[in-house]
């Protein structure tokens, strides 16, 4: 007989001690993978129904992780990088479990061997200079909110950080000045440090001038005083302004403007000014500079420079001259 394994003690082993303690894995790797077991842990309850702290480890196979899978897809609506990217996270629960649960090697196998499902990449959106500074001027500066909320959104565009990485910004990470940069940490614990525009060192040297609220080290700090925004209050004033500034930039109406979407805006901003793929790789904190790739491929303004340095081919236009009448009759048959 088989000796019992806690699912719950596991699984908050494998948080404490293999994510943070051993991997020290980043917040938002935790973040993640968090979300996706909560997810999980819902949908078995509904499943099984079995409260989650009672479910075993029996429980979580790989029959009711397939189904928890095409369930976010069919009713959460998530696209398949958002299914691997669950499936990644169970997968490294269960490579843990391998260590800790060996008794259950079967079940673990027929985990581990679950594929992610193939999609074809979207190509990347990001907006033009016109539709950036419609979206900049959306804010209404002469109050709290819209000062933060326009800061925010221009060392967003100007840095290419990523959301996590903005909201956790503290007053310490910013250096204004001769050199002004911000120091982050971001995917793997990989610091780096990012310039800014003196534009932006002025408007961030008028916004720390504001008044703190509870968290006084919190750049951008939640108008209830309650800390750093989250990510999701982030996409909802971007949704806020976004509504907005279609008024004066119609073409914005077609966007889906998210924070990653001023992300790709700036790492399409320095591929245009000349920058070679290596050097925005560094820039944005990119693991490999192949992930900037996709800037290239998104970019028609950028192909359509090279077109310009390239000799064409000779060659001139034709008139036409339709065949004889009966001929035309004949290929028409």
């Amino acid at each position: 007989m088989k000796p019992a394994v806690s699912f719950p003690g596991l699984l908050q082993k494998f948080f404490i001690e293999r994510l943070m303690q051993q991997r020290h894995v980043s917040p938002h790797t935790i973040s993640s993978y968090r979300d996706t077991f909560k997810l999980l842990l819902q949908f078995a309850h509904g499943h099984l129904h079995k409260p989650p702290d009672r479910l075993t480890f029996e429980d979580i196979d790989a029959t009711l992780i397939s189904a928890f899978l095409n369930d976010l897809e069919r009713n959460r609506g998530i696209c398949a990088r958002t299914r691997n990217l669950r499936l990644t996270a169970i997968r490294s629960f269960f490579r843990y479990a391998a260590y800790e649960a060996p008794m259950y090697a079967a079940q673990i196998q027929r985990v581990l061997a679950m594929q992610g499902k193939r999609f074809t990449p979207a190509r990347i959106n990001f907006l033009s200079h016109e539709e950036m500074q419609a979206l900049l001027a959306a804010p209404d500066q002469r109050t709290w909110g819209g000062r933060r909320d326009y800061a925010l959104m221009l060392l967003a565009a100007d840095t290419g950080l990523r959301v996590s990485e903005i909201t956790r910004l503290r007053r310490p990470d910013v250096t204004l000045g001769a050199g002004g940069h911000v120091d982050v940490i971001g995917k793997g614990r990989k610091q780096r440090a990012t310039p800014f525009s003196k534009r932006t060192a002025a408007v961030l040297k008028s916004w720390l001038k504001e008044p703190a609220n509870a968290d006084k080290d919190a750049i951008f700090p939640s108008a209830r005083g309650g800390g750093h925004l989250s990510s999701d209050a982030v996409q909802r004033l971007l949704k806020k302004h976004t509504a907005v500034a279609c008024k004066s930039c119609p073409s914005l109406g077609k966007k889906r403007v998210s924070p990653h979407v001023l992300r790709h805006t700036s790492g399409s901003e320095l591929l245009m000014a000349g920058l070679d793929q290596a050097t925005i790789a560094l820039w944005l904190g990119h693991e490999s500079p192949q992930t900037t790739q996709m800037y290239l491929d998104a970019s028609v303004e950028w192909k359509e420079k090279i077109l310009a340095k390239v000799k064409p081919h000779g060659g001139k236009p034709g008139r036409y001259r339709p065949d004889n009448p009966l001929l035309e009759f004949l290929k028409g048959l």
